[in-house]
């Protein structure tokens, strides 16, 4: 019966399109069943319309209609249209429709709210934000809205995403980009069905691009990011201006010379501070130690705050502004350190990067700005120190899951020159641990544990001793100790000077250490470091497998057993090596000691789609082989 009543709407809606002529209709049961499913919303049309008028100015038009299917999908009936002292909203439109496709009611004005957008970090910006929302009181509904945006920062040009979140589809998108004759469009294809269209309309070329009955994109474990998997056509100026400063960005040396427009005459040190900077490096030896030296100088003296204003979000503020004021934003800081370096007779670059561990790549064929941070880069003789400005903690040359492994934009005196920065291998990232435990006859005891964390693996303890107090630290140190129980007596985290590593001491109370059955003692000999799952086998892999972090870890356990026990019962040594990594692991008795030594190394990589088998089945024997037991008996007379 409901099947049918579902069938006879959608006939009376079918009709009603039809009778309607042109008046398009957005009931929400016209919407195919290959779209909805796993979706909870569906673009039904999206309209972008991108309009170049200068090098100084563009507009931006983009109409788009969504149906909400449920709860989840109700993020999708509010619009978030930033905008800023370069950026201006024109208008804004909204109008509600119910399941049926029939108008409920009309964005008002009343209904678009004005917020700061200025980050927590920033002393002051003028990013702001319209937030437009509608909503319906029962599911499915759907929004259309219209807006326009006027740009005067003609750097960045637009991007087009039309499946822009999980668990989203689209009936129907199309993007169009009018550019005045003469100035070409740069742009970078991503998955798109079909290439761009261009022809000549007017005094406008025209690009066009279009997709139709997106399903929704479901991520694999150990997948790509969402934002490789989907249609994605990049923009990008050939000439732009942006506040008097006018560049170009066909290649990336060009971009380097627009930068260079930006710093130039900003590097200038006070008297009194160069007589500190000679000071301090009169004395020493290297290069290095100067760099060292100079960079702690700076630590010391300055703190990060960000100030975003117009230009000024790629223009660094004067160095001596930050020597006296002793603040600065990424930018000031390191135009500041540079200069600083300069004084001593030290060459260095200023170094545009994307900072974050989301670590997006940059394209490196389609030069354009694809940076959010700025550090700096002292070439060596072997190898560059990467400076990171912004933190009064961190070790020169210590670029981390922030900035390595990626590329940077040196922004030299011949203009912008690509380059990579460190990549991180397993040995880099080492944890390794030493356990002291002796276990009673009852299944409890007590141990020491010793663990050195070096690189990438400093990083989160590093975090917790900088900004959490002695008793947030020991709660931390419960929360991410994986002990089955345990009890906490002492600790000590301790950051090593001027290198990348903390150390980490515990005493423990182990109340629970080994089950007990007669006079057996059952013991899971790694105490510490047990990998506990893997995810499901999948019966057919769309996209390439991706592990994400190179490390190396070292775990020795030395048990002091109970006097008159033997071991009865022992687990056989365990070596697998795959294309992600090796790992093995061997119990042994000496004497009344039990020694437990696991070593585990996983490499970063991508990897074929047919080879997710390989890693599911090696992170299974691992957990496997971690949580083998060796049974202990007691002697009998």
């Amino acid at each position: 019966m409901q099947k049918r009543l579902l069938a006879l709407l959608l006939c009376l809606l079918v009709g009603a399109t039809s009778r309607a002529g042109d008046t398009p209709t957005y009931a929400a049961l016209t919407i195919s069943p290959a779209l909805s499913k796993g979706a909870n919303a569906v673009v039904r049309i999206e309209e972008t319309t991108f309009t170049v008028t200068s090098p100084k100015t563009a507009t931006e038009r983009i109409r788009r209609v969504i149906t909400v299917l449920n709860e989840e999908g109700k993020g999708y009936a509010q619009l978030v249209v930033p905008y800023d002292k370069l950026n201006k909203v024109d208008y804004i439109k909204g109008t509600l429709y119910d399941m049926f496709g029939k108008k409920a009611s009309t964005l008002k004005a009343s209904d678009i709210k004005d917020y700061s957008n200025t980050s927590d970090f920033s002393l002051y910006e003028d990013n702001r934000v319209k937030v437009a929302g509608v909503s319906h009181s029962s599911y499915p509904y759907t929004v259309e809205f219209e807006y326009q945006t006027t740009s005067n920062n003609m750097l960045f040009y637009t991007q087009w995403r039309p499946l822009d979140g999980e668990k989203l589809a689209v009936e129907k998108a199309t993007f169009q980009v009018n550019m005045p004759a003469g100035m070409p469009l740069r742009y970078h294809e991503q998955l798109v069905p079909e290439k761009a269209s261009v022809k000549q309309e007017g005094g406008q070329q025209v690009y066009q691009w279009q997709v139709k009955d997106l399903a929704p994109i479901e991520r694999e474990p150990f997948g790509p990011a969402f934002s490789e998997l989907v249609p994605l056509v990049r923009t990008a100026p050939a000439s732009f201006e942006v506040q008097g400063y006018a560049g170009t960005l066909e290649t990336w040396k060009s971009f380097g010379e627009w930068q260079n427009k930006l710093n130039q005459g900003r590097d200038i040190i006070p008297e009194a501070t160069k007589g500190q900077i000679l000071a301090l490096v009169k004395d020493l030896r290297t290069p290095e130690e100067k760099v060292k030296a100079i960079y702690q100088f700076m630590q010391n003296k300055t703190r990060y705050v960000s100030i975003q204003l117009g230009i000024g979000g790629w223009q660094p503020f004067e160095a001596s502004m930050v020597d006296s004021k002793g603040y600065g934003d990424c930018k000031a800081l390191s135009n500041y350190t540079k200069a600083l370096l300069e004084v001593a007779g030290i060459k260095s670059h200023y170094a545009l990067i994307y900072a974050g561990e989301d670590d997006r790549p940059v394209l490196k064929d389609f030069p354009n700005s694809q940076f959010n941070h700025v550090v700096v880069c002292v070439p060596m003789a072997k190898d560059s120190i990467w400076l990171e400005c912004t933190s009064q903690m961190a070790d020169a040359g210590y670029t981390g899951s922030s900035t390595g492994d990626r590329y940077s934009l040196l922004i030299t005196p011949d203009g912008g020159k690509l380059v990579s920065t460190p990549k991180f291998k397993a040995f880099d990232n080492i944890q390794r641990r030493t356990i002291q435990v002796k276990l009673n006859a009852q299944g409890s005891g007590v141990g020491e544990a010793l663990t050195n964390y070096t690189g990438i693996q400093h990083e989160e303890r590093n975090g917790v001793l900088q900004h959490y107090n002695p008793e947030e630290q020991l709660k931390w140190l419960y929360k991410n100790t994986k002990i089955p129980a345990f009890e906490i007596k002492t600790y000590n985290l301790e950051k090593v000077k001027n290198a990348p590593i903390v150390k980490e001491k515990l005493q423990l109370e182990l109340p629970r250490l080994a089950s007990v059955s007669g006079k057996r003692l059952f013991i899971t000999p790694n105490l510490m470091n047990r990998w506990s799952s893997a995810p499901a086998v999948a019966e057919s892999r769309k996209h390439e497998v991706i592990w994400p972090m190179s490390f190396h870890d070292v775990d020795s356990v030395e048990y002091e057993i109970p006097a008159g026990y033997k071991a009865e019962s022992m687990p056989q040594p365990v070596k697998i090596i795959t294309a992600f990594g090796e790992y093995q692991a061997q119990v042994q008795m000496k004497g009344t000691k039990l020694i437990y030594v696991r070593q585990l190394t996983m490499h970063k990589g991508r990897h074929k789609a047919e080879q997710y088998k390989e890693l599911v089945n090696f992170l299974k024997q691992v957990s496997r082989a971690d949580q083998q037991q060796v049974v202990l008996a007691a002697e009998t007379t």
